[in-house]
């Protein structure tokens, strides 16, 4: 809530992005030792350089630019299937796909969208830092004792072992979202932005069974809390006073924080809803059109268009794996192929 009245008082370029940052840091990151803190910082750095890296001539070489995309994001999908640096593979994720995609089109504005993600990424590790300060961590010895035994209990046998099966993961992945993101970049759709994050981000370790569920759970979840942003949008176009704003968004936030922790089952639903709820009702009150059915129904279709493709391409993806290996392997996991 806190980085709710910040984004709306304040409303810098891209602050609506704040609070769902702040959410999925309290989530992800319970414990805020010196390595989360470390990763956070670093995430930032990350993402001011690749704006500068953008805006300095690179965007003159988009096939350069698009090769080092790639090797950004098998980066990224390397990353992500390490927890202690979740928050980081994200940011990265968000900066290789989104800062050069803009930089094709006019530089300077790659590097405004990276100084402001750069704020709304602080600020939330600054109300995340605040919130841990404020209300300590009862289990950070625990957590601690954890990582070390668990740590100590892995041989180099299976440290190898479990690089190699996060490299497989990652070249899978980027085999299933690269096609749509050079897709992108060379014809330049500008409304394309969202479809390449949500493909980008949600195509590792994903199953052609998977991707069904996936994509009508993002359809669902998009759909309800856009729906939901709508209705808020409504009333405050009805009562425009900024603590009227905070009164209602205040009531959005205690009643899915109740429903987050009291029903842990469905716990993914209510996050997934509220995210959707905070992003939509945030981008169109930071913006100047106030077109918010529009936003609404331009993020439901790329929804559609974006589950299509990655039931398709995993199903395929999945069959030339299954197909194609030798029999020797045949006996790893089924999450491996």
């Amino acid at each position: 809530m806190l980085s709710l009245l910040l984004a709306y008082s304040l409303n810098w370029t891209l602050a609506y992005v704040m609070p769902v940052f702040v959410a999925k840091l309290l989530v992800d990151k319970p414990v805020a030792d010196r390595q989360v803190m470390t990763e956070l910082g670093g995430s930032m750095v990350v993402t001011v350089l690749i704006a500068l890296t953008v805006t300095n001539g690179l965007a003159q070489y988009p096939l350069i630019m698009l090769a080092l995309v790639g090797v950004m994001m098998l980066w990224a999908y390397y990353l992500f299937q390490d927890p202690n640096w979740n928050f980081f593979a994200t940011m990265l994720m968000i900066s290789a796909l989104l800062l050069p995609y803009l930089g094709l089109m006019q530089p300077i504005i790659a590097l405004q969208v990276g100084k402001a993600l750069m704020i709304a990424g602080g600020g939330a590790v600054v109300v995340y830092g605040l919130m841990h300060w404020l209300i300590p961590t009862s289990t950070r010895g625990a957590s601690l004792e954890e990582n070390v035994k668990s740590a100590d209990a892995k041989t180099s046998e299976d440290v190898r072992i479990e690089k190699q099966k996060r490299m497989e993961e990652s070249y899978k992945a980027l085999l299933i979202s690269f096609p749509v993101i050079a897709f992108c970049y060379f014809y330049q759709m500008t409304g394309a932005i969202l479809t390449m994050m949500f493909v980008g981000i949600l195509s590792l370790q994903i199953t052609a069974p998977k991707s069904v569920k996936i994509s009508v759970f993002l359809l669902m979840t998009n759909t309800i809390g856009g729906l939901l942003a709508i209705i808020a949008y409504e009333l405050l176009v009805t009562v425009p006073w900024f603590p009227f704003l905070a009164a209602m968004m205040t009531f959005f936030t205690l009643r899915f924080a109740n429903k987050i922790y009291h029903d842990p089952v469905k716990a993914p639903i209510y996050a997934s809803v509220f995210s959707a709820l905070m992003v939509i009702f945030g981008a169109v009150v930071a913006s100047d059109s106030k077109l918010i059915d529009v936003n609404f129904y331009t993020r439901i279709w790329q929804l559609i268009l974006m589950g299509g493709y990655m039931i398709g391409a995993a199903t395929l993806l999945e069959n030339i794996f299954v197909h194609n290996r030798p029999l020797a392997s045949q006996s790893m996991p089924v999450a491996s192929i």
